[in-house]
């Protein structure tokens, strides 16, 4: 496999002026599952007031490439630790290590855990993560448990995901 080339990436907090490019780069990145899981792939992205709320709680960065939103990351608290909502990075910019610069973007805003919920079986989900020192949580916190329910008020197949932790 070719690597692609190495460009610098700023990593910053998001602006409210940038929420429709972070929920079009959101569209974009949900094509990985055309073919695999359509419903993903055709799925809203996260809605602009969602977005707005995390810019003004600081829980939303964005990976800045050749003047281009390349990918976010949107996180909450929870518990002890950060729980990362959402994480993704435009196609044209796979490989290039900038989810993986998220992720320890946001671990250094805690001194707990980061936790996340994602697909077991999807390649560049749960093994991704598992890579990046994630895994798999065996039983869930209340606070998992509360994110779970919010899954399937939104209709996810939590069968088909896991609960995962990097500790600090």
């Amino acid at each position: 496999m070719t690597r692609a080339p190495t460009i610098p990436i700023l990593l910053r907090p998001a602006r409210a002026v940038e929420i429709e490019t972070i929920r079009a780069l959101e569209r974009a990145s949900a094509q990985r599952f055309v073919g695999l899981m359509d419903a993903i792939a055709a799925d809203e992205p996260t809605p602009a007031a969602v977005l707005v709320r995390r810019v003004a709680e600081d829980g939303l960065l964005v990976a800045e490439a050749d003047g281009v939103i390349a990918g976010f990351v949107m996180f909450r608290p929870l518990e002890d630790g950060l729980y990362v909502e959402q994480l993704d990075v435009l196609p044209a910019f796979a490989g290039r290590r900038i989810g993986a610069a998220l992720l320890d973007a946001v671990a250094e805003r805690t001194e707990g855990s980061l936790v996340l919920s994602t697909f077991r079986d999807v390649p560049w989900n749960a093994p991704y993560y598992a890579r990046l020192g994630f895994v798999e949580v065996r039983e869930l916190t209340p606070g998992m448990a509360a994110i779970r329910a919010e899954h399937l008020a939104r209709g996810l197949d939590e069968t088909a995901r896991v609960f995962m932790a990097r500790p600090a």
